[in-house]
């Protein structure tokens, strides 16, 4: 994940989105109504008046969550779907087939700040993630203070492992004449190290089902995807705290008993995982 997708993230709610309330609507509905009418004083929940009111503060809620939604289709960070297609369109990016909201906004920000074509990190970058919509993430670095670039890829697939046609396809993508700055030397790698194996000790409470020992291999691969890139370190505590789920009283991480870390333009790829029910602790 790339800084600016940090940056965008930790922006405030922007202020045209609205922080909406149905019993605030109701309510400044009805003293809009006393304001207007100050003898007015039936207001039980029978009256039909008040009826009319929530019917009203209802159908004003609806109208208002949908001026939402479209200040947010508006709004990079918020747009969705066909929305999110045709924001991305006005900077000339297109949805790969295949390619998630997510990875589609992370792709257009790369475009938009790659807009130079003098050979920008970003815009390699950008190339890289368009040439094959299996690249998840993507490190650009020189080689010795020289000339000679690397271009890393992380995959989506497979654990984060690249294969052949992956690499083929970004090479030719980021070393196409119209690409390439001319003094730019590029090889394309990938960004994985080798693989680490987990092991774990679990501990469950007393009345905790075995099948949550089961579940934690899908857990810790998932948050991995989700959560992990390139230069992403593998912690010990990481790893215990994705599968400290409720029911389970205790998780000891044998391996690795130390963090794995993983340089900038490196991907941490994991093994096999070997969870071990020790027994019941309260």
């Amino acid at each position: 994940m790339t800084q600016a997708q940090y940056t965008l993230e930790g922006l405030p709610v922007p202020a045209i989105i609205a922080s909406l309330s149905y019993e605030e609507i109701r309510q400044n509905t009805i003293n809009k109504l006393v304001d207007i009418d100050p003898s007015y004083s039936a207001l039980l929940e029978s009256d039909p008046a008040i009826k009319v009111i929530e019917a009203s503060s209802y159908n004003d809620l609806v109208l208002r969550e949908r001026a939402n939604d479209v200040a947010k289709a508006n709004l990079l960070f918020f747009a969705k779907g066909s929305d999110l297609d045709h924001l991305a369109a006005f900077y000339d990016v297109l949805r790969l087939i295949g390619e998630t909201d997510s990875a589609l906004r992370s792709r257009t920000i790369l475009a938009i700040q790659g807009r130079s074509t003098g050979g920008t990190e970003e815009r390699y970058k950008f190339i890289a993630r368009t040439a094959d919509v299996r690249v998840k993430d993507v490190a650009v670095y020189q080689v010795n203070g020289g000339p000679k670039l690397r271009v890393a890829l992380l995959s989506s697939v497979n654990g984060g492992a690249t294969d052949d046609p992956m690499l083929a396809a970004v090479a030719a993508a980021v070393t196409a004449p119209a690409v390439r700055a001319i003094n730019d030397v590029i090889e394309v790698v990938s960004a994985t190290q080798a693989p680490q194996n987990i092991v774990l000790n679990v501990w469950l409470l007393p009345n905790a089902p075995l099948a949550i020992i089961d579940s934690m291999e899908t857990l810790i691969r998932s948050a991995w995807f989700d959560e992990s890139g390139i230069g992403f370190d593998l912690n010990p505590s990481w790893i215990a705290a994705r599968v400290h789920i409720p029911g389970v009283s205790k998780v000891e991480v044998v391996t690795p008993a130390a963090p794995v870390v993983a340089g900038d333009n490196q991907a941490a790829l994991i093994g096999t995982v070997t969870v071990h029910f020790v027994g019941r602790l309260r």
